[in-house]
């Protein structure tokens, strides 16, 4: 069997599917692609969530998130989390970063779908400095009971069940920013 062939099932009408080789370059081609993209939660030491509000020009200007953003070719969701973090806030995180949520959403600003790692940053020092970036803006703190009153990125049920993730050492499955 050649390595570099795949195997394809392929059913005429009423019959059991039969096993078709196909290249391996071609069978990939008819495989979901999606973006993948890596966020941080970080926490002061009264346990809000520090967002960041996207600058004019962004194309969700206005909106709040965590820092993050898509991952480089070739890029772990760790490492991007870790760069994402540097370069959107001026922030290393130098601690081993948890996973505590993934989402899945079908359709991003018409690029289709994007799979979103979410990772706990831990708490953020008193008085650490935060830099922004073009990107970005202004920064805050914001409680869960403040949310509501925000214009965040996407659903503000995400940024909740991923405080309840940090908090209690879980992790959470979300389709379209709600969990499943």
């Amino acid at each position: 069997m050649n390595e570099e062939a795949v195997a394809a099932p392929q059913a005429d009408a009423g019959s059991e599917p039969a096993v078709v080789w196909v290249p391996r370059e071609e069978w990939i081609k008819t495989q979901p692609q999606a973006l993948i993209a890596s966020c941080v939660m970080l926490l002061d030491s009264q346990g809000r969530i520090l967002l960041v509000r996207y600058a004019p020009g962004q194309p969700i200007a206005g909106d709040w998130w965590l820092p993050g953003g898509m991952l480089d070719h070739g890029e772990d969701p760790c490492a991007a989390a870790r760069r994402e973090t540097h370069e959107e806030i001026g922030v290393e995180l130098r601690s081993p970063l948890r996973l505590i949520g993934i989402d899945h959403r079908v359709d991003i600003c018409g690029t289709g779908p994007v799979l979103d790692c979410f990772f706990d940053g831990g708490t953020l020092a008193e008085g650490t400095p935060i830099r922004l970036s073009p990107e970005h803006d202004q920064y805050a703190f914001v409680s869960l009971d403040e949310l509501q009153d925000v214009q965040t990125a996407a659903d503000v049920r995400t940024l909740t069940a991923l405080h309840v993730a940090v908090t209690s050492g879980t992790a959470v499955c979300m389709r379209e920013g709600r969990p499943v």
